[in-house]
């Protein structure tokens, strides 16, 4: 389903289109001034591909800038300034408290200027193939001859910078971009726009920079080579560099999976720990609970049954941030989580007894584990959730046997038609609930 377009408005008075797609901490994805229609770029299938790999594990925002595809077009300050108020507008508009947020190839410089200026707010900073200052552009017959061609061919022009884009190599790929870039922008907005570029310099901020960084590079580009990234890198505290091999300025060209992976694992760090509570409203329930531990402590002594519970927590966490699960407590024998999705919820559930079947295979001490599901309204309150939908989720986790997943109709209703295979218990008593509870056992063995 295409994303709902919503607007926002600058402090200049600029209207700004924008998009949300996904659950889960935001990740801002500024545009590249002036190319950006994020309408039509929805429609072909290696962006929307790669907009839906970004937003699978958390909540991607993705916007217009001034002078460009939905956003207004009649507009004559292409300042770094201007770019920053383009990205302060969206993230009011939506109420983002703390995001983080890229910037890639000319978008790169706000994004520095933004993260220098509000520290509190950008949890990361994503860089991708950018540069500090616009003289770092190296001259090449490549950049002499777009210099030429940008305010004489229009067609011509995109169609030269489709390939660069996507490497030469490429052909109906490129032709397909080509024919976006002419709908994203007008050349009038592209000659303004390089030619405030000319006058951008964010070297002086770099040091500024407190969010952790993760600059990507790749080798063989054609306009700054990779001393350009390492600059960046070497200049803005906490930041690393990973270099890519290839021409293309597109992070979704090639090796997408491997660039996607790079991001996840980036923004992974520390997410669990900003998640907080989850929010209120209809939210989806788990609870995980370790077999026998209070045995299994009189049998291995506490320090190897500690670390059978530790083994479980990593084990229990890395599936909640694959899968957008918000951790509200430890209780002990287990963990206590919140999802606003029954889908990742049930895709977690699963993922979680797989990874423990894996460990099984090789462990000297096994660790089996009961997983209960439920939905419901939960009651918020000093960052932990109280209620009936939270304690029927309990008892459901007591029901199961080790090594199951049980959950309620509700949750099963939530997630018809997403390809679950869930067997039908029947009505079970539960302890401290008047009417029997139907159940289904989540069948997650392949």
């Amino acid at each position: 389903m295409e994303p709902r377009i919503q607007y926002a408005q600058t402090a200049d008075g600029v209207s700004i289109a924008f998009w949300t797609l996904g659950q889960g901490m935001p990740f801002v994805c500024m545009p590249s001034p002036p190319f950006s229609h994020i309408q039509l770029e929805w429609q072909l299938p290696d962006i929307r591909e790669w907009y839906e790999r970004l937003a699978g594990r958390r909540k991607l925002v993705r916007y217009d800038g001034r002078g460009s595809g939905l956003s207004d077009r009649d507009v004559t300050d292409f300042s770094l300034d201007a770019h920053v108020l383009d990205l302060e507008a969206v993230i009011d508009r939506l109420g983002l408290e703390k995001f983080a947020l890229m910037g890639w190839i000319d978008s790169g410089p706000p994004a520095v200027a933004y993260a220098a200026r509000h520290p509190e707010r950008v949890s990361h900073l994503v860089l991708w193939c950018t540069w500090a200052r616009f003289s770092d552009y190296t001259p090449s017959p490549e950049f002499e001859a777009e210099l030429a061609l940008r305010d004489k061919n229009w067609e011509i022009y995109t169609e030269m910078m489709a390939h660069i884009s996507f490497g030469w190599s490429e052909g109906e790929q490129a032709r397909r971009f080509a024919a976006l870039l002419r709908e994203m922008t007008t050349p009038e907005a592209l000659q303004e726009s390089f030619a405030r570029l000319n006058e951008v310099d964010v070297t002086a901020l770099l040091p500024q920079v407190k969010s952790p960084t993760l600059v990507f590079h790749r080798r063989q580009l054609p306009f700054y080579d990779v001393s350009v990234a390492k600059g960046l890198a070497s200049r803005i505290p906490n930041a690393r560099l990973v270099v890519f091999e290839g021409s293309s300025l597109m992070p979704l060209s090639g090796d997408m999976e491997a660039v996607v992976q790079a991001i996840d694992e980036f923004l992974s760090e520390g997410e669990e720990a900003a998640a907080g509570p989850a929010p209120s409203g209809l939210v989806t329930i788990l609870f995980t609970d370790m077999e026998g531990s209070t045995a299994l402590t009189q049998r291995l002594g506490d320090a190897k049954a500690q670390e059978a519970v530790r083994t479980h927590n990593r084990i229990v966490r890395d599936a909640l941030k694959a899968h957008s699960g918000s951790e509200i407590k430890h209780t002990g024998d287990g963990i206590m989580a919140s999802f606003s999705s029954a889908t990742r919820a049930l895709e977690c559930a699963i993922a979680m007894q797989r990874a423990f079947a894996a460990h099984n295979e090789s462990a000297e001490q096994p660790i089996r584990v009961r997983i209960g599901l439920n939905a419901g309204e939960p009651v918020a309150e000093e960052e932990d959730l109280f209620g009936t939908a939270v304690q029927l989720a309990a008892r459901i986790c007591a029901q199961a046997e080790p090594g199951e997943i049980l959950a309620p109709i509700v949750v099963r209703e939530l997630a018809a038609g997403k390809g679950f295979l869930l067997a039908d218990r029947g009505d079970v008593a539960l302890r401290g609930f008047e009417d029997p509870v139907r159940l289904y056992e989540v069948r997650w063995r392949d």
